[in-house]
């Protein structure tokens, strides 16, 4: 044994804390009392990856495919979970917890681990240190499970499946990780159920197994699967570092004055040209910037822009700046102004003109990156394609200085011009059997139907619609004014899913 600290904490509800947040920044959080889960494509249909405390209480547990959990609980909301997002929020963290040690590093895809030797004293012992890591996990939303050992596979043992706050020294290894299950030693499902299959359902009883029987069995397992690897990792026989990733430096630019001045409109061109260039000499592009402004008596001012694709354009990003700066109070005046670059990725040059130049100047994202910085970034949205047969759910809206994602397909069918948010129903007075209406009443007004096609079958999505949803006949249909209208049919005559159909508008050609 060494002496080594190692901290593991463990976020069993990382991605549904953090899709809560989101939800809640945005302002359409569900109320408590909706059973909520979000989703992941498995190989047999999508899978539950995280449940809300409702759904856990409902017997909804990840893993399970989202059909039988519906089967247990019918009124279950399901929402596709962003893992993407989820590992790109979780390397923040990486980085947020190094105000506690200098060395940190992602844990799977729900934990971090910390090399915390030497620094517990600077806030009061290791319990200290742990309730003060719970704390600030706390006021971000996060519900955390700690344990600090000597090793990593120790400590993540115990942060899973041990007490609230763990503290173990190097003495009590054994002891502590004999009562814990296999599980604890971080190997895959099989080799799990083929240890219980042998009886050995603890890291105590695998402990009194002979060496040489087990090692013979998994000789050629990895290290997932070979339970004698990774139970030397936990006793600290085998070497497991902390590999920690070290954070880019900032790219920053400021000016100190000499003087007091009451505006810092005059410094912000040449601020945005070093910092353009500098992220020019890095290779780099950004879709943030952050002005500080330090005024005399102390106070401190912050003005943030963004952009909806990266750029190191200076004329572009000094733009963004426009009316946000006259809103600061220069008080006695500022005597340092700073510049930060946030949002940084890779940018390679393009040449595509014999002068040197480029063609790719990317207008729209300029105009939205203006009209988003004067009315709010809420206000400019565009439209997104989803994975969805169902025509109200295959579009929805973003952000337009959200990253794309990745993009779909467009359906090959044709679509209305304009589809409504809200689907009408019409009164039918007369319809052609297993044809559109003949003649409906919408609006107020009674239309006659000249021409039609169709229909268009479009069924429900059975892991996301509740039993019972019905079917929906589409027909695109002329009136006698030449108007061209997209009806549906919900249901058929004696389907057992309810009365009689019921006939909608859902939206027109023209």
């Amino acid at each position: 044994m060494t002496g080594r600290r190692i901290v593991s904490i463990s976020l069993p509800q990382f991605a549904m804390e953090r899709w809560q947040r989101v939800m809640e920044q945005h302002g359409t959080a569900p109320p408590d009392d909706i059973p909520i889960v979000l989703a992941r494509e498995g190989h047999h249909g999508p899978v539950i990856h995280a449940a809300n405390r409702i759904a856990r209480m409902n017997g909804i547990r990840p893993g399970s495919r989202v059909v039988d959990m519906r089967a247990i609980c019918p009124e279950l909301q399901v929402e596709y979970a962003d893992l993407a997002g989820d590992r790109t929020t979780l390397d923040r963290l990486v980085l947020w917890a190094r105000r506690w040690c200098p060395w940190s590093v992602r844990d799977g895809e729900d934990g971090l681990i910390l090399d915390t030797t030497g620094a517990d004293h600077l806030l009061g012992g290791e319990v200290a240190m742990l309730v003060e890591m719970e704390t600030q996990l706390s006021l971000l939303g996060l519900s955390a499970q700690l344990a600090v050992a000597p090793t990593w596979g120790a400590a993540w043992a115990l942060a899973r499946f041990g007490p609230v706050r763990s503290v173990c020294g190097a003495s009590e290894v054994e002891v502590k990780l004999g009562a814990l299950p296999v599980t604890g030693l971080r190997l895959n499902t099989e080799t799990v159920q083929l240890l219980r299959r042998l009886g050995l359902k603890t890291i105590g009883s695998l402990m009194d197994v002979p060496r040489l029987s087990l090692t013979r069995r998994f000789v050629k397992a990895g290290m997932e699967a070979n339970p004698l690897m990774r139970l030397d990792q936990a006793l600290g026989k085998l070497a497991e570092p902390v590999a920690s990733v070290e954070a880019k430096p900032p790219i920053r630019v400021q000016s100190r004055l000499a003087e007091p001045i009451f505006d810092p409109t005059p410094y912000l061109p040449e601020l945005c040209e070093t910092l353009c260039e500098a992220l020019k000499q890095a290779g780099q592009s950004c879709r943030r910037l952050y002005l500080t402004i330090y005024r005399t008596d102390g106070e401190v001012s912050h003005v943030e822009v963004a952009t909806s694709a990266a750029t190191r354009d200076p004329n572009h990003l000094h733009g963004l700046f426009r009316d946000k700066v006259e809103r600061i109070n220069p008080g006695f005046g500022f005597d340092l102004i700073t510049l930060e670059a946030g949002g940084v990725e890779d940018m390679q040059e393009s040449q595509n003109r014999l002068d040197g130049g480029s063609d790719n100047d990317l207008h729209l994202t300029r105009l939205v990156d203006r009209l988003s910085a004067k009315f709010g970034p809420r206000a400019v949205t565009w439209p997104v394609l989803r994975e969805s047969h169902i025509p109200e759910r295959a579009e929805g809206e973003v952000t337009a200085l959200t990253a794309m994602a990745e993009t779909v397909e467009a359906a090959v069918k044709e679509r209305p011009l304009r589809l409504f948010d809200h689907p009408e129903e019409v009164r039918v007075l007369y319809a052609v059997p297993e044809g559109p209406p003949a003649q409906f009443v919408w609006r107020r007004q009674t239309h006659r139907v000249t021409r039609y096609a169709g229909p268009e079958r479009i069924a429900p999505e059975w892991w996301k619609d509740r039993p019972g949803t019905r079917l929906r006949d589409y027909f695109k249909v002329e009136d006698q004014a030449g108007q061209r209208l997209w009806l549906y049919r919900e249901g058929l005559h004696e389907d057992g899913r309810g009365g009689d159909p019921r006939w909608f508008v859902h939206g027109c050609f023209a």
